[in-house]
């Protein structure tokens, strides 16, 4: 089970990570640019609702990993770092592994 907990959590790790690049790269330009709210609504809706689950996801694989505390909060600060998520996916992968074993 905790092996599961930290694996949805890698993965929930990346896809918000891709989200947010998407929010800023290419929504914001969308709307700043060619004037095109819409995207923004729409990106930011699923952004969102992707990081609440991140954040759900970190605090059940935090305590079913026993990750200390500022291990975790590492996860959460880079995740509101653009291209942050994808740093610390390699070290939530190592706790995966661990977790196998």
């Amino acid at each position: 089970m905790k092996n599961s907990t930290i694996k949805n959590f890698r993965k929930i790790n990346t896809i918000e990570g891709y989200s947010y690049l998407f929010l800023l790269f290419i929504a914001m330009p969308m709307k700043y640019v060619l004037d095109i709210p819409l995207a923004v609504k729409v990106a930011g809706m699923i952004h969102g609702t992707l990081f609440i689950l991140f954040l759900l996801l970190g605090v059940m694989a935090w305590k079913k990993a026993k990750w200390s505390l500022s291990q975790t909060m590492i996860f959460f600060i880079a995740s509101l770092i653009p291209f942050g998520t994808f740093f610390t996916k390699s070290k939530i992968y190592s706790y995966e592994k661990q977790s196998i074993n």
